[in-house]
């Protein structure tokens, strides 16, 4: 039965994982219809904000104002920071930058869970991650290797590494406290007013002629709904059961789904190499996951 319970935990990752990786197409098309990255950004929080309140507006705040505190540092680092830096870096640096260095978050995660928690560092479980980043380099490169530094676009990149890998291990920490549908609605409250403040400085210019047009309310919908609500519901629960680190290599699988997900509805040609790689990543996680 645990195991059976475990296993389930692990789905929810991988289907999170899975829809995470069709979003850049839905965020593309966005983008190309005339929406800002910060736009989307707002609208899709706001939608999975609104919609989680109606499911889960019972509790208000927390116990006391640290645990508060830590809700708002979730709503920063796994909301609008992590969002703006990684958006901000797409548009200075090149995507396959920003792609491949986003994904040393669950490197990070277990490296700050040594430095905060003393947990230890196991050989095979850096390992694994390891060869699971090789496999992203090789299906974010797709065998025409393109790396070029920029200093303030990468160092943003990882920011927004780091930033995530600190959202799961405070996210461990309250989960242990908090409902999960209290949490992932405080994390959706303070990402929206966080981003507020940003508003102030450069006005939210609401384009009622766009929000109109079927294509952009439905990817909207599927961002807020789908990608935001449901998946950080999800993902909040498997940290919860797996614990962050283990949780945290799922990001590992973002790029192999993004590629599928690019073959099938834009038509992009899928290699040998990002085959190669999309093992890699598989096999990588696996001796990660196997060593806990």
């Amino acid at each position: 039965m645990l195991k059976n319970r475990t296993l389930f935990y692990h789905f929810l990752a991988t289907v999170t994982i899975i829809i995470w990786g069709t979003t850049y197409v839905s965020t593309k098309i966005l983008i190309n219809k005339g929406l800002s990255p910060v736009e989307i950004f707002f609208y899709r929080f706001l939608l999975a904000y609104l919609c989680t309140l109606f499911i889960s507006h019972g509790k208000k705040w927390a116990e006391s104002y640290k645990d508060e505190f830590w809700l708002f540092v979730c709503g920063l680092s796994g909301g609008s920071l992590f969002f703006m830096a990684e958006n901000t870096a797409l548009g200075i640096t090149l995507a396959s930058n920003v792609s491949l260095l986003i994904c040393t978050s669950p490197l990070f995660t277990v490296l700050l869970s040594f430095l905060i928690y003393r947990t230890p560092l196991r050989r095979k479980v850096m390992l694994g991650s390891l060869i699971a980043l090789l496999g992203v380099g090789l299906v974010v490169f797709n065998g025409s290797f393109v790396f070029d530094i920029n200093p303030i676009g990468d160092a943003l990149t990882i920011v927004a590494s780091i930033l995530w890998a600190v959202y799961c291990l405070v996210l461990k920490k309250l989960t242990s406290k908090y409902d999960t549908l209290f949490i992932t609605r405080k994390v959706f409250f303070y990402g929206v007013l966080s981003l507020c403040f940003y508003f102030l400085f450069y006005p939210l210019e609401i384009k009622t002629g766009l929000l109109r047009q079927p294509v952009i309310w439905g990817n909207l919908l599927f961002l807020g709904l789908i990608a935001s609500m449901l998946c950080y519901i999800m993902w909040n629960y498997a940290v919860k059961e797996l614990g962050a680190s283990q949780t945290a290599n799922y990001i590992y699988m973002v790029p192999f789904s993004t590629m599928l997900t690019s073959a099938v509805f834009l038509g992009e040609t899928v290699t040998f190499i990002s085959l190669a790689g999309a093992l890699c990543i598989i096999a990588g996680v696996y001796i990660a996951e196997k060593q806990r």
